[in-house]
């Protein structure tokens, strides 16, 4: 028992109080004294304390009680890092801070793990998807923060503006209050203010990871907009603008250089013996001309250097490494899945993963969440409410095969949340795992690209050759979608089995697969 006088409060989380709950507590105290203790650990001040764990009652006991009044307490060692994380934990525990006081209480452990994601989830308790959330929630503005942390708008809300920028939350924020909108109607209000990215004439490479892409916000919150749209709108003006500009000079530049080619009129007779020509390097003047234009299209970096080489893209060289910079997020989840999916169907590669995770410490990797919330349907509806003794015996009544499928099932858990990609493509490689069951090459894959990356990809995949080099110079110069439409939409060429140096394991280009002659069983169903 520790006098309050002795005992001042330390971090909370919780910014905001209910005064109706706060008296209800006072009143629960005078009638029934403090059942629970309070966590404390040593102040620096000479036989002082600081709460931990425990604001509520402690703010409750002072007026119940007063400074001379003493309270139940645990004492307990505990560094800065110690407490701060118990705070959030208990308070976390509790369901009663916000999301949003659970985002600025998520910023300090994440400064404190130097920001390493993994390590500041594993400290919290938390899913790594909820610890991205509640970052995500923590660039709001104080306003917003302040109107969920009071309750006078909904999560729901708060998720949405967190797709605002931040100099223009407040207003939004005016609005939904001042109207009493839902979050239905905040979803439709804010869809009639954003920009759809497919009519954009700009290069969207850069907006596939940006936190404005309801792609993004998607893979983040419940409540989003719908995918394919910029909720930045100023940042989508500021870039349509750049690209216009950048057009109105190319063209000019291109009209320069029309008239400079009329005058050598016998070096334009050349050329075009050449393009007359057999196709491929023969065609080697149609394909600058080409780049020239690809590098004066809107989206690209500069109207200038229209001499340089295909090979360049505002005088970066595309290769495969730079390829597979901006593909290591597809490449590492779309290998995850299809590793999962083989061990999830795959006993014997199961049991593989599984040893080889337990002898080498890595088992535990696996996110607690990802099987509890699977048990039910693994061994029965019931199996989650059970005591732990009783879920021993029923997993001793497992049949063989309901055995089989748990253990494939955590198998598969561990493809999906090791945190080492490197564990993945070890085991990906051992049991021949081919994404090509799982993945193609699409749209969101080939917008990620500049153009002479997408010239880079058409070439290892074989397009160019099937194209023939002028044809696919004559696309390269054309608006990006048109590009991409074009690369997809091929005459006669099948993306199918093909993958990517980018998307391989060991950065080669991955050809398509024959197909596996059919059985002798197959062909007589066949015949049949």
């Amino acid at each position: 028992m520790v006098p309050l006088a002795r005992i001042a409060i330390g971090y909370n989380p919780r910014r905001f109080f209910d005064s109706r709950k706060h008296e209800e507590l006072v009143t629960s105290l005078r009638l029934h004294g403090m059942l629970q203790p309070i966590l404390v650990r040593p102040a620096a001040a000479q036989n002082g304390f600081t709460v931990v764990a425990g604001g509520r009652r402690y703010r409750a006991a002072l007026e119940a009680f007063g400074a001379d009044g003493s309270v139940p307490v645990i004492i307990r060692e505990m560094t800065d890092q110690e407490a701060l994380e118990a705070a959030i934990i208990e308070n976390d525990i509790r369901y009663e801070t916000s999301e949003t006081e659970q985002a600025d209480a998520a910023v300090r452990v994440f400064a404190a793990c130097q920001n390493d994601r993994a390590e500041a989830a594993r400290r919290l308790g938390w899913s790594r998807a909820k610890l991205d959330r509640r970052l995500a929630l923590a660039d709001l503005s104080d306003g917003v923060k302040l109107a969920l942390d009071e309750r006078r708008i909904k999560v729901g809300h708060a998720e949405l503006l967190a797709a605002v920028p931040a100099d223009k939350q407040d207003k939004a924020l005016e609005t939904i209050l001042g109207a009493d909108l839902d979050i239905g109607k905040t979803r439709d209000l804010l869809m009639r203010v954003t920009q759809k990215l497919a009519d954009a004439c700009f290069d969207k490479s850069d907006c596939t990871t940006c936190p404005f892409n309801s792609g993004t916000q998607r893979a983040l919150f419940e409540t989003h907009v719908d995918d394919g749209h910029c909720t930045n709108a100023a940042c989508f003006q500021l870039k349509t603008e750049a690209a216009e500009t950048a057009r109105l000079e190319a063209e000019q530049n291109e009209a320069s250089e029309d008239d400079g080619d009329e005058e050598d009129g016998p070096e334009d007779d050349t050329d075009d013996e050449g393009e007359a020509g057999t196709d491929g390097d023969a065609v080697a003047g149609g394909v600058e001309a080409a780049a020239r234009r690809a590098a004066l299209a809107p989206g690209a970096p500069s109207a200038r250097g229209s001499t340089k080489s295909s090979g360049t893209a505002g005088g970066t060289s595309a290769s495969a490494k730079s390829i597979a910079g901006r593909t290591s997020d597809l490449r590492e989840a779309t290998w995850r899945t299809a590793l999962a999916r083989g061990v999830a169907d795959n006993a014997a590669q199961a049991q593989v993963t599984i040893l080889t995770a337990a002898l080498t410490g890595t088992l535990s990797q696996i996110k607690s969440a990802t099987m509890t919330s699977r048990a039910g349907l693994l061994v029965n509806p019931t199996f989650p409410d059970l005591s732990f003794s009783a879920k021993i015996g029923e997993i001793g009544e497992l049949s063989d095969g309901q055995a089989t499928t748990a253990l494939c099932a955590i198998g598969a858990a561990y493809a999906r949340d090791v945190q080492s990609f490197s564990h993945v493509a070890d085991l990906a490689r051992a049991f021949n795992i081919d994404i090509r069951q799982v993945w193609q090459a699409d749209r969101a894959f080939l917008e990620r690209y500049t153009r002479d990356e997408l010239k880079f990809i058409a070439r290892e995949c074989g397009l160019i050759s099937h194209m023939g080099e002028k044809a696919f110079a004559k696309l390269l110069g054309s608006k990006k979608a048109d590009l991409v439409n074009g690369m997809l939409n091929a005459t006669g060429f099948d993306w199918a089995g093909r993958l990517p140096s980018a998307m391989t394991l060991d950065g080669d280009y991955g050809a398509p697969r024959p197909p596996a002659p059919a059985s002798d069983s197959e062909v007589a169903a066949l015949a049949a």
